[in-house]
């Protein structure tokens, strides 16, 4: 899980830690990826993130500053494969995150990439990432260049279609993120509207 980012939309307060019906946005997210991991990992510069998921392993990017892709960079450092998860989504649902594994296996992709209405045109930071991009992804981290160019620059990328993703859900629904006071009203608001 991707804790990153300055708040400054909040005062600087973390914005994972913002309620969105009864619970904090990071156990909603927490929640989501357990079903689809039993290792979570949770990625933030914070000295307080240790006390944000008890029993949670904390990383530090290792190319501070660096935006969301640093993130990923520390999490593939680790050897093993990433599912990644910004921790300011608050409707990413675990048949979410079980169709993009499911993509990754069934394509033998090195990333996949939900679909979405993004400026990038899809999420990546809601995605797959395969261990072999390790070394690509510290090499592109020196060009501060955006991350939908380092998906470019790959080989082997699956696309999770925004039709296979209206199987599990509203994309516009799954991938709100709250980086405002705004967005969390309205991501209050359509758990209210739900219930």
């Amino acid at each position: 899980m991707l804790a990153g980012g300055a708040n400054r939309r909040f005062g600087g307060a973390p914005k994972g830690l913002k309620d969105v019906g009864g619970k904090r946005i990071v156990d909603r997210v927490a929640d989501a990826l357990r079903w689809a991991t039993p290792n979570l990992t949770l990625v933030s510069n914070s000295p307080d993130a240790v006390h944000w998921l008890p029993g949670v392993a904390v990383l530090r990017d290792r190319y501070p500053d660096s935006g969301g892709l640093a993130g990923v960079d520390v999490a593939l450092a680790t050897g093993n494969d990433a599912l990644v998860v910004a921790w300011d989504m608050p409707f990413v649902t675990p048949d979410l995150l079980q169709l993009i594994l499911a993509t990754a296996r069934n394509e033998d992709a090195d990333v996949v990439v939900p679909e979405s209405g993004s400026p990038h045109g899809f999420e990546p930071f809601c995605a797959f990432y395969s261990a072999r991009v390790a070394t690509a992804l510290e090499q592109f981290l020196l060009t501060n260049a955006a991350p939908s160019d380092f998906v470019a620059s790959l080989p082997r990328v699956a696309r999770v279609s925004l039709e296979a993703l209206a199987k599990v859900g509203d994309p516009a629904r799954l991938f709100m993120s709250v980086n405002s006071a705004d967005d969390l009203m309205r991501a209050r608001a359509l758990v209210e509207a739900a219930q």
